[in-house]
């Protein structure tokens, strides 16, 4: 992923995983995933996150709920960087996106797709439906213990 992308191509991915999410719905066995309820006193977001780690790696990330086009969009490509990925890996991921939205320095090579929500702090009210997946995805992995 180039670590320019333009106002199109991010409005783009965007779109696409707002309208093809590969990552939102309810697991068919919850017994091995932690659940995350979030939900947002500014917009219509109502989501839960439904997080299986197993070995300290993160092997399953879904959600499902009522979510606007940033939430959702934003939460199904958080669900395709971490799953695979060790906790510490997840940690960093979260950690550079959390940067990048609060506009600090980041890695954008680790951020792939999630890099077109870079211009996300110029529009203060989408602070909360960008990183709602991403605190319940923080919330998991310290209830995991890690």
């Amino acid at each position: 992923m180039p670590i320019f992308l333009d106002e199109h191509m991010m409005r783009s991915i965007i779109m696409d995983h707002f309208s093809n999410p590969r990552h939102r719905h309810v697991p068919n066995d919850l017994s091995s995933y932690i659940q995350i309820h979030k939900d947002s006193e500014n917009c219509i977001d109502d989501i839960t996150l439904y997080v299986e780690i197993k070995d300290g790696v993160v092997t399953d990330a879904l959600f499902d709920g009522v979510a606007c086009t940033i939430t959702a969009s934003s939460t199904d490509i958080m669900c395709d960087l971490v799953i695979g990925k060790t906790i510490e890996e997840a940690k960093k991921i979260l950690e550079s996106y959390f940067n990048m939205i609060f506009e600090k320095p980041f890695d954008s090579d680790i951020l792939d797709e999630a890099n077109a929500f870079k211009n996300t702090h110029k529009q203060a009210a989408r602070i909360k439906c960008a990183t709602i997946g991403w605190n319940a995805l923080k919330e998991a992995i310290s209830v995991d213990g890690k």
